[in-house]
C-alpha cells in the first residue's frame, strides 16, 4: 500500500500538530518532514532545555514551530500544550534499556503515566489523531522498557472505551532500531572510534531490527493517514548482526574518520540487564490478527483468513539481513551528518 503526496499534504495542510518528546531524532524528523505538508502550527514539547535550544537553531526565524518546555508527566502542563490541537504524536519516552532497569519506577512514571496523561488530554481536547510511538522491545518484553512500552500500547488501544461520542482515533507505529539516532549503537560506536576506545559488542550472535530516521518518519506519517483506529502497524525491515555493523564501521571509518589510522579493535562484553539476544516485531499471539500491507504489517482485531505470515521474518535472528552494500552506503551517509 502506497500513500500518495497529495494525500499527505491533504492530512496535515492547516491542521495544528503536537509533538511530544518533540526534540529527540524521531521529533526533530518528523518536524522536518511534516513542513513539507504545510501545517499552520507545529508544537515541540520537551523537558531538555538544550535540546529546545540547539533546535531552534535549525529552524531561525520558522513561524510554523512552537516550542514548549514541559513533561508528559506533568497533565496540567499538557491540558495547556494540546489546546485546539488536531493531530497528536506521542514521542516522548524513556528508551534506554539499562537507564530504565536502574530507574524503573521513572520509567513507569515517563513511559505509562505520561502516556495515560497524553492520552486523557486528547480525548478531553477532541483531537482528530493520537499516533504512539511504540518500540519492538514492547514485544514478549523482558526488560523495564519494553514492559513499559507495552503497557504504554495497550493504554492506547483501548482508550477509545473513554472517548464516547469523541472523534479521536488511536494507532501505534511499532518500531526496530533507528540508525544513527540520538544515543543508537551507531552514535555509540562512532564515540569509540574517534576517541580510540574499544567497540564493545555485547556478544556476536546479537541482532537487531534497523531503520533510518526518514523511514521511520515517513511510516508515521503515512500511517496517520491510513489509520482507521486501534491499529498496530510495523515497518518491515530488515535486521542486522551488531558485529557486523561494528566491522563495517571500523572498515569505513578508517578512511573517512580516522584518515589511515589504525582503527580500535571490537570487544565483546556481557549482556546487560533486560537486554536480549534478538528481537521480535510481532508476538505469537498477534499473528493471526496481522495483515500484510506490502511494506509494512498492521495488526487489527479481525483474523486474518488465508496465507499465514511467515513467523521467520518477525525475529530480528532470522528475518532478512540488511546486505553488505546497503549496510556500507547507510554507514557513509550517516558519517555526513555526524
Amino acid at each position: 500500500m502506497t500513500v500518495k503526496k497529495n494525500d499527505l499534504l491533504q492530512e496535515f495542510k492547516n491542521k495544528k500538530i503536537l509533538i511530544t518528546g518533540g526534540t529527540g531524532s524521531i521529533g526533530l524528523g518528523l518536524a522536518k518532514q511534516l513542513m513539507k505538508y504545510e501545517p499552520s502550527t507545529i508544537r515541540v514539547l520537551s523537558n531538555d532545555e538544550n535540546s529546545i535550544f540547539e533546535m531552534k537553531q535549525l529552524f531561525p526565524k520558522n513561524h510554523i514551530l512552537t516550542f514548549m518546555i514541559g513533561d508528559v508527566r506533568d497533565r496540567a502542563r499538557l491540558d495547556l500544550a494540546i489546546k485546539n490541537i488536531d493531530i497528536v504524536f506521542h514521542a516522548a519516552a524513556m528508551k534506554h534499556v539499562d537507564i530504565c532497569e536502574q530507574n524503573p519506577f521513572d520509567a513507569v512514571k515517563t513511559n505509562v503515566v505520561g502516556t495515560s496523561n497524553i492520552l486523557e488530554a486528547s480525548i478531553i481536547e477532541n483531537v482528530s489523531k493520537f499516533v504512539f510511538i511504540s518500540t519492538d522491545k514492547a514485544t514478549n518484553p523482558t526488560s523495564t522498557l519494553g514492559a513499559s512500552k507495552l503497557l504504554a500500547e495497550r493504554l492506547t488501544l483501548d482508550a477509545s472505551s473513554y472517548r464516547g461520542k469523541g472523534k479521536t482515533i488511536f494507532s501505534i507505529v511499532r518500531f526496530g532500531n533507528v540508525i544513527g539516532s540520538r544515543g543508537s549503537v551507531f552514535q555509540i560506536f562512532l564515540e569509540q572510534i574517534r576517541k580510540g576506545k574499544p567497540l564493545t559488542v555485547t556478544d556476536s550472535r546479537m541482532t537487531r531490527f534497523i531503520m533510518s530516521i526518514p523511514e521511520a518518519t515517513n511510516l508515521i506519517l503515512e500511517v496517520t493517514n491510513i489509520a482507521k483506529d486501534r491499529e498496530v502497524f510495523i515497518l518491515k525491515m530488515p535486521s542486522v548482526r551488531i558485529i557486523d555493523l561494528a566491522r563495517s564501521m571500523v572498515r569505513i571509518c578508517k578512511t573517512e574518520v580516522l584518515h589511515g589510522k589504525n582503527p580500535p579493535l571490537i570487544k565483546i562484553s556481557k549482556l546487560r540487564e533486560g537486554e536480549r539476544f534478538h528481537e521480535f516485531l510481532i508476538t505469537r499471539d498477534e499473528i493471526p490478527f496481522c495483515h500484510d500491507m506490502g511494506k509494512m504489517y498492521k495488526i487489527t482485531k479481525e483474523i486474518v483468513s488465508g496465507k499465514k505470515l511467515n513467523e521467520m521474518n518477525f525475529s530480528s535472528q532470522t528475518s532478512p539481513k540488511l546486505s553488505q552494500e546497503r549496510l556500507d552506503k547507510i554507514i557513509c551517509e550517516l558519517l555526513k551528518d555526524n
